[in-house]
């Protein structure tokens, strides 16, 4: 998924092309797949940026296609849903969370294959965590709270039903999608480079790691 605009980022290009120590976001995130046992990648591209970001991936050949997205992000993955054709499992993953290390992927791929219908990583919660309760707040536990991270990963004919049962109502992920048709998600392990990349600070870490390698390991 790389069709987001990136507002927050405060730039004039959307946010996968931005370049994170000289390598656009959604190539890096497109190496981290292929990186992780992908054997074939479909990026959705924001309006106006379909021939540039082929352009970008074309040294992957017909590995990757590159289609437009969609005005959400659930239009985007359904899009996607709709070119991946005849194959048995899908991972959704976004070019916002471009350091995913590889072996993060292959558990993802390594459980969905194991016969797990949808598959998340996840990495436990680290702060403090307060519940807004009218006028004040509340601690609460945050032992009992993950965050989720992807690529996520699903049998296709499972995420295609439950795209197809969503309708119009929004979800933040397909996992979500996919519990609301009561399809059960398993994890697995996530990683603290599998960082989404949202607001400047996060491009400024993004280039720190890129810059030491010796972090990017297991």
């Amino acid at each position: 998924m790389a069709a987001g605009t990136g507002v927050r980022l405060g730039r004039e290009i959307p946010k996968a092309a931005i370049e994170i120590g000289g390598v656009p976001i959604v190539v890096r995130a497109v190496q981290a797949m292929f990186a992780g046992g992908v054997s074939r990648v479909i990026v959705t591209a924001p309006e106006g940026w379909l021939e540039r970001f082929a352009a970008m991936l074309a040294p992957h050949g017909d590995r990757v296609s590159v289609i437009p997205g969609g005005v959400m992000r659930q239009d985007s993955v359904r899009l996607g849903l709709d070119h991946v054709g005849a194959v048995e499992y899908v991972l959704v993953h976004d070019a916002a969370r471009p350091l995913v290390p590889p072996f993060v992927v292959d558990r993802v791929i390594e459980a969905v294959r194991a016969g797990a219908p949808a598959v998340i990583p996840v990495i436990p919660q680290v702060d403090s965590l307060r519940r807004i309760r009218r006028n004040t707040t509340i601690p609460v536990d945050r032992s009992t709270f993950l965050r989720v991270q992807t690529p996520q990963g699903f049998a296709t004919a499972v995420l295609r039903a439950a795209h197809a049962a969503a309708g119009d109502k929004e979800y933040t992920d397909d996992a979500t999608i996919c519990e609301a048709s009561q399809v059960p998600v398993t994890t697995v392990p996530g990683d603290g480079l599998a960082f989404k990349i949202t607001e400047p600070l996060d491009l400024m870490l993004a280039e720190i790691v890129v810059r030491a390698p010796e972090v990017t390991g297991p």
